[in-house]
C-alpha cells in the first residue's frame, strides 16, 4: 500500500505543493505490535508508480516491496520542479557552477535538516516505525544519490545505512572527499554505491572521481558494497535493475 498527502516545506519553498508517498508493507495491517525499520528516498514522484514519474517511467518499488514481502517503510517527497535549478539547488549540499545550468545555489543542508527534523519526526509519529538511527536508512540516485552519500556522512547520528545510485560526485568532488575525510562516522556505517558503465563519460575524471570516493569510504572503514554496473545508464530503467542489489545491502542481516 502507498500513502500520498499533499504538503509544502516552508524551509525551502513558499508556495510549492508537493507530494508525500509512503510505503507499508502488505503485514503492516495485521500485526499492530511490529515496528518497521525506514528506507527515505530522494525523488519521491519517480520511486512508486510510472504515472507521477517525470519520464513516464518509475523504479517500481511497490512491485519490487510486494514481491519480496520485504519488512519496511519506504518514505519519500517529490522533489522541487522548479524549472529554475529547483531540483538541483535543493539536492546539492554544495554550490556550484555548470556550463549548463548556470551558477546553482546549493539548499542541501537546509533540505536535510527540514528531513531531519520535520519529515522524520512526522514519519514517526504516524505510522509503526523503529525511528532509532540502526533502522534509518536514506536512498536516491544522480542528484539523489549525491544526497545520500551527503545525508549518511554529514547526518550519520541519523542513518547508519544509505545506497548512491549514480550519485552525481561531479558536484564538487573536493568538498565530498573533505566531508568523507572528516566527518564522525560511525564504525557501523553501510554504504552501497554505484554507478553504470555507460555513464563513465559523461562528466571528465567521473571514473576517477568515483574511485577516489570509493577509496576514501574504505579507508574510513565504511562497510561499502561498490559497483561498476554492465550496461548500465542514467535512468529509472536502469536503477530499477538494482534494487535487488542496494535492498540486500541495506537490509543485511537485519
Amino acid at each position: 500500500m502507498v500513502y500520498t498527502w499533499d504538503i509544502t516545506i516552508p524551509e525551502l519553498t513558499d508556495t510549492e505543493t508537493r507530494r508525500a508517498y509512503v510505503y507499508l508493507p502488505e503485514s503492516y495491517d495485521y500485526d499492530p505490535s511490529k515496528r518497521y525499520p525506514v528506507l527515505y528516498m530522494f525523488d519521491g514522484h519517480n520511486v512508486f508508480f510510472d504515472s507521477h514519474a517525470t519520464y513516464g517511467k518509475s523504479w517500481g518499488m511497490k512491485e519490487y516491496m510486494d514481491y519480496t514481502e520485504t519488512p519496511l517503510i519506504i518514505a519519500a517527497v517529490e522533489c522541487n520542479h522548479s524549472p529554475n535549478n529547483g531540483r538541483l539547488e535543493e539536492y546539492s549540499p554544495y554550490s556550484f557552477r555548470d556550463s549548463r545550468f548556470g551558477k546553482v545555489i546549493g539548499r542541501g543542508r537546509t533540505t536535510m535538516e527540514w528531513l531531519v527534523h520535520t519529515f522524520k519526526k512526522e514519519i514517526d509519529k504516524r505510522f509503526l516505525t523503529l525511528p532509532d538511527r540502526e533502522h534509518t536508512y536514506i536512498a536516491g540516485s544522480s542528484m539523489g544519490g549525491l544526497m545520500s552519500l551527503y545525508a549518511v556522512l554529514e547526518y550519520n547520528h541519523i542513518f547508519s545505512r544509505a545506497a548512491a545510485l549514480s550519485p552525481s560526485l561531479w558536484v564538487d568532488t573536493i568538498k565530498i572527499t573533505r566531508l568523507i575525510q572528516h566527518a564522525k562516522i560511525r564504525p557501523d556505517t553501510v554504504v552501497y554505491m554505484d554507478y553504470g558503465s555507460r555513464e563513465m563519460n559523461f562528466h571528465s575524471n567521473m571514473r576517477q572521481q568515483f574511485e577516489k570516493v570509493a577509496s576514501l569510504l574504505l579507508r574510513r572503514r565504511v562497510m561499502l558494497d561498490c559497483r561498476i554496473v554492465p550496461g548500465g545508464d542514467h535512468s529509472e530503467a536502469s536503477w530499477e535493475k538494482q534494487i535487488s542489489f542496494f535492498m540486500h545491502t541495506l537490509l543485511y542481516q537485519y
